[in-house]
């Protein structure tokens, strides 16, 4: 990890709590709040001025709201990373912010050692879920034995059962190690069928891989 402080955009309606965060975080000589804002509406184009490392987002902002703010965020900037800050943990809201591009969330009243880790995570590239988040995406991902392949003709989907079993691995944050561990292959195994996907798919990094697969319901659902 590089000396240079992560650059954070935090994005909280809430006065007291924003300042609470923003108190706390900059305690860690790691991060640095660049900018903040209220509304969903107003980080989007905060996003469009300064050159963030992470977004730190409330789910619940007026306006737009968190979830439409990710979404549009990540269309103007697929690589910056977006942690979400939310009351709830329902499977509902889970696979829609899979969908919208997050790479994780927190829920409020975390502890700050907690979200430390988890805003360092993000900006390294890694995902944080969860166990409710973790067993939505499994179930996401899940290849249901019952159903034909003839339901999904190749080309509606070019993914292999083996490249959709790392695909939900991916979605869980998982290196290439870990998943050679999981599935029993080698890790150069793993980033060959990697590179498959994101060929298949024509994008160019893992979470956009991720994004894909289940707006386009590319992966079976049980």
């Amino acid at each position: 990890m590089s000396s240079t402080p992560i650059k954070i955009l935090l994005v909280e309606d809430d006065e007291l709590f924003r300042l609470g965060l923003r108190v706390r975080l900059q305690q860690d000589s790691l991060f640095e709040i660049t900018a903040e804002a209220e509304d969903g509406e107003t980080a989007i184009e905060l996003t469009k001025q300064y050159p963030f490392d992470v977004v730190l987002l409330d789910v619940g902002l007026p306006g737009i709201g968190g979830i439409e703010a990710c979404r549009l965020i990540k269309q103007q900037n697929p690589r910056l990373p977006i942690l979400i800050l939310t009351s709830h943990s329902q499977k509902s809201l889970i696979a829609k912010l899979i969908a919208a591009g997050a790479q994780g969330y927190c829920l409020k009243g975390i502890a700050a050692e907690k979200l430390v880790l988890a805003l360092r995570s993000v900006a390294s590239g890694a995902s944080w879920w969860d166990e409710t988040a973790t067993q939505e995406i499994r179930s996401s991902f899940a290849v249901n034995p019952l159903q034909s392949d003839s339901n999904l003709s190749p080309a509606a989907n070019p993914l292999t059962q083996r490249e959709q079993e790392i695909l939900a691995l991916l979605a869980e944050g998982k290196t290439n190690q870990q998943i050679a561990e999981i599935l029993y292959i080698t890790s150069g195994t793993v980033r060959v069928h990697v590179h498959a996907i994101l060929h298949k798919l024509e994008v160019s990094d893992r979470q956009a891989a991720v994004t894909m697969a289940l707006q386009k319901q590319l992966i079976n659902k049980t």
